[in-house]
């Protein structure tokens, strides 16, 4: 995804039954804190960040750039969502020339277990999918996250490879829009 191109950006909000995935407002600055400081959440991404630290350094609005979805649950962030190109000098593309979009997501520990990230990655997979027919989406996971393994499965990714990155074995799977997400 670029910024420039076909795609406008920030979309309208998109509804699931129980999310709306939005662009980030200044609202959610504490929760983007909370979600970089805690110790679970950064369990998978090398550790979490100090909240002093994150307090200087996030913005009033945080996380407003193309790509970024905040998870919105009964009017408040739960979680956030990424599809972001994936960087050429990483190992894992399915394309020659890399420039992949790759899906991430991260949501707050009280969210977990109920459903919202499938939910919510479904509904941007979807949007993608309207936005860039036909582009693949990639994901690259820890293979001992076992919950973001079985969520790849669900939403319909499929193993490419597998390597060491991070001093950790991680998971890469392609999603394509020629295959539902649901």
């Amino acid at each position: 995804m670029t910024e420039r191109g076909p795609v406008a950006w920030p979309p309208a909000p998109i509804r699931t039954e129980r999310l709306v995935l939005r662009e980030p407002e200044a609202r959610d600055r504490a929760a983007f804190i909370e979600l970089f400081a805690s110790p679970e959440v950064g369990t998978y991404i090398g550790g979490p960040r100090p909240r002093d630290e994150l307090e200087r350094i996030v913005p009033e609005v945080p996380g407003r750039r193309f790509g970024l979805f905040v998870i919105d649950l009964d009017g408040t962030m739960i979680g956030m969502i990424t599809l972001d190109r994936r960087d050429a000098e990483r190992p894992g593309h399915v394309r020659p020339d890399a420039g992949e979009a790759e899906l991430g997501y991260l949501l707050l520990p009280q969210a977990w277990g109920r459903g919202y990230a499938a939910e919510a990655c479904a509904a941007a997979l979807d949007w993608f999918a309207g936005a860039l027919p036909g582009e693949p989406v990639v994901l690259c996971t820890q293979t001992a996250h076992d919950r973001s393994m079985r969520l790849a499965a669900k939403l319909g990714f499929t193993e490419v490879e597998r390597f060491e990155e991070y001093g950790a074995k991680q998971w890469f799977g392609v999603w394509s829009s020629v295959t539902p997400s649901r």
